[in-house]
């Protein structure tokens, strides 16, 4: 099964001179052997927008092209938007970034790989499926 993973476990991944990455990034590595990472638009925009230096971009944004976008439609906004709605009527908050990776990932019955908490939020009130790294990754 594929998987949409987000800006943070990218960037953990990215991170250079960082503590030694934990089991999320082992797991990205077997994900891109496996060809089964999904890339968004709006996520590659995130890691992008972190970098300063332009050639650091400019090869960062190449290795990146190695990951077509997952093509987004109309519904995906709109059921992005539906979920922002449900959650708010939970009393819960989310970022349009998170929201759309959410209706992408619902809309297409893939997990989201992220060690952003308030994923877990958002799968108990919209049935995300949360991808969970492989025991001793």
């Amino acid at each position: 099964m594929k998987v949409i993973v987000d800006t943070c476990v990218w960037s953990m991944a990215l991170r250079r001179g960082a503590p030694p990455p934990g089991p999320e990034v082992a797991e990205l590595r077997q994900l891109i052997d496996d060809g089964r990472v999904l890339m968004l638009g709006a996520i590659r925009q995130e890691i992008l927008s972190g970098i300063r230096v332009r050639s650091q971009f400019e090869a960062l944004r190449d290795h990146l092209r190695a990951f077509p976008d997952l093509p987004l439609s109309s519904e995906d906004y709109e059921l992005a938007a539906e979920v922002f709605t449900t959650l708010r009527a939970k009393g819960i908050q989310g970022s349009n970034t998170d929201l759309l990776i959410c209706a992408a990932a619902v809309r297409r019955n893939v997990s989201v790989l992220t060690t952003d908490h308030d994923f877990s939020r958002y799968r108990t009130a919209v049935g995300l499926k949360l991808h969970q790294p492989a025991i001793g990754a």
